[in-house]
C-alpha cells in the first residue's frame, strides 16, 4: 500500500507541476513581469506549500525541529538533486540577475538561519518575524526591478490570451495537486522508511526532504522540457529561499523550534551552505552563465555522496 500512495504522489505531484508553469506563463503576459520573477513567486510558494504544511503540523504536534531538518535536506535536494537532473534534461542558461540579487539573497537567508540556530540553539519567534520580514523585502525589490528590466523570452504566444478565470483554476489545480502528491508521497515514503527501520532523523533529512521537493522537481523538469529555463532556475532559487523565509519564518512564529539534533549545526547545514555557494563558481566556470549537464551530472553526484554519508552516520 504505501509503494500505491509513493507512485500516486509522483503521478499527481506532475500534474500540478504542469499546470503551475502553464499558470506562471500566463501570469508573465498579464502582468508585463518577467518569468523569472512568476518562477520566483508564484510557482515558489506553491511548490513550497508541502514544507510549510509539515513545518506547521510538526510544530503544532510537538515536534518542531522536523521543520528544521525538512528545510536543511530540502534545500539541499533543490540544488544537488533537483538543479542537477534538470540540467542533465536540458542546459540552462543563468540571467545575470541570478548572481546580483536572486543568488545573494539565498545565501544571505542561509546565514542569517545559521546565525539563528548557532546563537542559542533555537529559531525564537522574533527571529522568525524577521526572516518573513526580509522576505516581504526581498519580493518588493524583485518585482520593482524585474518591471524596469523587462526581458523578450521565447514563450508559448497561445497563453497570452488565455482568460483570468482559466490562469486561477490552473493554479488552483496545481496547488492541490501538490499537496495532494506531497502528502501521499511523504506518508508513503515515510511507512517504507519505517518499515525497514530507519531512523527519523534520516527520514527527515532525506525522504521527507527529497518528497517535498518533488513538485520542484516535477515543476522544474517540466519547465525546461517546454525550454522554460527561467522558470526552473528562478523556481529553485525562490523555493530555497521561502523554505527558509517562510517556512521556519512562519513555523517558528506560532512555535519556537528547538534545535534536538547536533548533526544539524556540525554538519547538515553545512552541506546546505556548501551546494549554495558552489552555484557560481559553476555558472562562471568553464562555460559562463550556462549550467550544462556535466554540470548537472557534477550536482547530482554530490547529493549521491552526502546521502549515502547521512545513512552510513546513523
Amino acid at each position: 500500500m504505501s509503494v500505491l500512495w509513493v507512485i500516486l504522489g509522483f503521478i499527481l505531484l506532475v500534474v500540478g507541476g504542469e499546470y503551475l508553469v502553464r499558470s506562471s506563463v500566463a501570469l508573465s503576459f498579464k502582468f508585463n513581469i518577467s518569468k523569472m520573477v512568476i518562477g520566483m513567486t508564484v510557482v515558489s510558494f506553491a511548490t513550497s506549500a508541502p514544507e510549510l504544511l509539515v513545518s506547521l503540523n510538526a510544530a503544532l504536534t510537538g515536534s518542531p525541529a522536523i521543520a528544521i531538518n525538512n528545510v536543511v535536506g530540502s534545500n539541499i535536494a533543490n540544488i544537488g538533486l533537483v538543479l542537477g537532473i534538470t540540467a542533465m534534461v536540458g542546459a540552462i542558461s543563468v540571467d545575470k540577475s541570478f548572481y546580483k540579487l536572486n543568488w545573494p539573497v539565498m545565501m544571505i537567508f542561509s546565514m542569517v538561519l545559521y546565525f539563528f540556530l548557532k546563537n542559542d540553539s533555537i529559531l525564537s519567534n522574533i527571529e522568525g518575524a524577521i526572516l518573513f520580514a526580509g522576505l516581504v523585502l526581498f519580493l518588493f525589490i524583485l518585482i520593482k526591478t524585474a518591471k524596469k528590466d523587462i526581458v523578450v523570452e521565447e514563450v508559448d504566444e497561445t497563453l497570452s490570451i488565455v482568460s483570468n478565470f482559466k490562469i486561477i483554476l490552473w493554479l488552483i489545480i496545481g496547488a492541490v495537486a501538490l499537496y495532494f502528491g506531497s502528502e501521499w508521497l511523504v506518508n508513503g515514503a515515510t511507512q517504507i522508511a519505517e518499515t525497514v527501520g530507519v531512523s527519523k532523523g534520516v527520514i527527515g533529512l532525506s525522504l521527507i526532504a527529497i518528497g517535498t521537493s518533488v513538485p520542484e522537481l516535477a515543476a522544474s523538469v517540466i519547465a525546461a522540457a517546454k525550454q522554460e529555463k527561467a522558470i526552473s532556475l528562478g523556481n529553485l532559487i525562490g523555493s530555497n529561499i521561502f523554505n527558509i523565509a517562510s517556512v521556519l519564518g512562519l513555523t517558528s512564529m506560532i512555535k519556537p523550534i528547538p534545535v534536538t539534533e547536533p548533526s544539524i549545526l556540525t554538519n547538515d547545514i553545512f552541506w546546505m551552505l556548501g551546494f549554495s555557494a558552489v552555484l557560481i563558481p559553476l555558472i562562471l566556470l568553464p562555460q559562463r552563465l550556462q549550467i550544462s549537464r556535466l554540470k548537472g551530472m557534477f550536482l547530482v553526484a554530490g547529493y549521491g555522496v552526502l546521502m549515502f554519508l547521512i545513512f552510513t552516520r546513523n
